[in-house]
């Protein structure tokens, strides 16, 4: 099996999103966007949710993150909510979106409109194939590719009037490496020969 520890996560170079994160802040915008999205075969997914410092108060989810090899589409769902062009891109079981937790995304997801969610791969459950142990996205990037995702912008204020560089490339990155994952994975470029990091065996 293979995982990697926090100590050794911290040595790793950070990767940096080399795509082009694009902001969608209308509803034309939206639906141009997701009239592009619905000829792809496969993108990554993600949503991002303002922080709640208070117990009892969570906030609904502010940004959608879909991505395809070259560019990231960033919905802020707190300015469009849930439309209906969108609500059919996530029933459509002939586009694979590939993310991570994404029970959570569909629970946060729900609360903007309902939907019946096809076609979502869950990375957590597909790298168990390879042999991978770990679960966050930042570990299992890390374990394959050799690099660390920075996580300095996931507490940021996802609500805020205009999202800043360091927030979208953020944004971006995250769904953009489910996408990548996956791509690699499945094309068989993970050699398991060459991966340093090997978790111990337990005795039992």
């Amino acid at each position: 099996m293979f995982g990697i520890t926090k100590e050794q996560l911290s040595q790793l170079p950070t990767v940096t999103f080399c795509g082009r994160p694009i902001m969608i802040n209308t509803m034309a915008d939206a639906k141009a966007a997701i009239t592009y999205l619905n000829k792809q075969s496969i993108v990554g997914f993600d949503t991002e949710t303002r922080p709640s410092f208070k117990k009892g108060q969570p906030h609904k989810v502010a940004l959608l993150q879909l991505s395809t090899p070259d560019e990231c589409f960033l919905i802020r769902l707190n300015l469009l909510g849930m439309f209906d062009s969108l609500r059919q891109f996530f029933e459509n079981d002939n586009i694979l979106k590939i993310g991570l937790s994404v029970k959570d995304d569909f629970h946060s997801l729900a609360r903007l409109g309902d939907f019946n969610p096809a076609g979502f791969i869950e990375l957590q459950t597909f790298v168990k194939d390879f042999g991978i142990a770990d679960n966050s996205l930042q570990k299992i990037y890390a374990v394959i590719f050799g690099e660390r995702i920075s996580k300095s912008q996931r507490l940021t204020n996802w609500e805020a009037a205009e999202l800043t560089p360091a927030q979208q490339a953020y944004a971006a990155l995250d769904a953009w490496a489910c996408l990548k994952i996956y791509n690699h994975l499945t094309a068989g470029l993970f050699d398991a020969r060459k991966c340093p990091f090997v978790l111990p065996e337990v005795e039992t």
